[in-house]
């Protein structure tokens, strides 16, 4: 087997910080993890760029019928199905945002050793997914090399999906491979190598910009609300019954009413009461705008 080299990672090198970390005591330690942390967000500022034309890319596909995927091995594979598993709540979506883990859903809460080393069995998850050339696949690798995400991504370009890589080293192999790379220099970790540190903060920040600008763009909140959310339990449905009043100034007794009266459908409770209507033109309306909670209102008023 060939020598693997990772020497030039960034995300390999030793933190001149903590060279002396078995000897440092516990506030001290803290203190310079916490110094590091501190400066994910700046180095995740510079990329901003290319994350806005990742999100114009996701919501022109999701707008057109296509879907968006996140692939990655071991913990960047975790973020992205965390990503994804949280999109149906939170917006309202069904299948539209999915993660795929090196070594199938069981490597979510057991790490499936070797997985991330099979570039075939990146290659075949697409396939195995049915994604097709309307999709957007997202590939995600702290160290930028991964097999399984390089395999993954050729796959895809295969197929015609637009492809963006998310890594924290630069010039990497998987941005070499995408079609818009994502490439962060986030520096060494504390403990050398571990990139479920830093790395893996500046991946998750990265990731709730993606879906979150996302979800905006498709219409689904209104202002900073979060209208499409599912009221799965108890503590959610107050929360959308509380949305409700924020959206429309009523009070509780009038968003509990609306909510039910809606078929506990918090988006179209608020159209609604803002446009005074029953639940069948309030849902029409919001067909008309695509879900676009101010555009049904504004058009509606003009009327």
């Amino acid at each position: 087997m060939a020598k693997i080299e990772i020497t030039h990672l960034v995300t390999e090198s030793r933190n001149p910080k903590t060279m002396n970390l078995d000897d440092m005591s516990i506030h001290q330690f803290l203190e310079i993890m916490n110094e590091e942390d501190a400066s994910v967000p700046l180095k995740v500022k510079e990329v901003l760029p290319q994350i806005e034309k990742a999100v114009e890319k996701i919501i022109y596909a999701l707008k057109n019928g296509g879907k968006l995927y996140y692939v990655g091995s071991g913990t960047s594979g975790r973020l992205g199905v965390l990503d994804a598993v949280e999109c149906p709540p939170t917006f309202g979506t069904t299948d539209e945002v999915q993660g795929i883990i090196a070594g199938g859903d069981s490597a979510f809460v057991k790490a499936k050793e070797g997985a991330e080393d099979n570039e075939e069995g990146g290659y075949q998850d697409i396939y195995n997914a049915d994604i097709t050339a309307d999709d957007i696949v997202v590939g995600i690798a702290a160290s930028g090399r991964t097999p399984h995400t390089i395999g993954a991504l050729k796959a895809a370009n295969e197929i015609g999906a637009f492809t963006i890589s998310i890594a924290c080293n630069p010039n990497s192999k998987i941005g070499q491979v995408a079609k818009l790379a994502i490439d962060m220099t986030i520096g060494p970790e504390v403990i050398t190598g571990s990139t479920r540190l830093k790395a893996g903060t500046a991946q998750k920040l990265v990731l709730n910009m993606l879906s979150t600008a996302s979800m905006v763009g498709i219409g689904k909140t209104y202002q900073n609300l979060m209208v499409d959310m599912k009221p799965t339990n108890e503590k959610l449905v107050e929360r959308s019954k509380h949305i409700i009043m924020e959206a429309t100034e009523c009070s509780y007794e009038q968003a509990s009413i609306v909510f039910e009266k809606s078929h506990r459908q918090t988006k179209i409770a608020i159209v609604m009461i803002l446009l005074d209507c029953d639940e069948k033109t309030a849902r029409l309306q919001l067909e008309k705008h695509h879900g676009f909670v101010k555009n049904a209102i504004i058009d509606k008023q003009a009327d």
